[in-house]
């Protein structure tokens, strides 16, 4: 598993309590997480170049999940987007994203960490 302090981890989720939870577990892992309450506080962070990967939660007010991880394209930033829906919504907009990695709340620590080495090793 990739692990290294110097890794930097974008965790875009609107909700308090999923965002500091993910925050902390990365940390507990060795990553230095940042977290955004949305995809407009990331895409006007000044340094959004400086992230190992992107965590971001499909269902967010305003741009989405998966608008930030299209917006993105051109940019080589892995990506992991989660959701806690399984509604045919949901499931609509997670096939816009392509192969980018979905996980489905609540899912588990070493699900998480799966998903990171295997999208930061492509």
């Amino acid at each position: 598993m990739i692990m290294s302090a110097a890794l930097k981890i974008a965790v875009v989720e609107d909700d308090a309590g999923v965002r500091t939870a993910l925050q902390q577990l990365l940390r507990s892992a060795g990553f230095d997480a940042v977290t955004f309450e949305s995809a407009e506080d990331f895409l006007a962070h000044e340094d959004g170049d400086a992230f190992a990967c992107l965590i971001a939660d499909i269902n967010l007010p305003g741009i989405s999940g998966v608008e930030l991880v299209k917006a993105l394209d051109g940019r080589e930033l892995p990506a992991v987007l989660i959701t806690g829906r399984r509604d045919a919504a949901t499931a609509a907009l997670t096939r816009e994203a392509g192969d980018v990695p979905r996980l489905y709340k609540p899912f588990s620590d070493a699900a998480l960490f799966e998903v990171i080495d295997r999208v930061m090793q492509r």
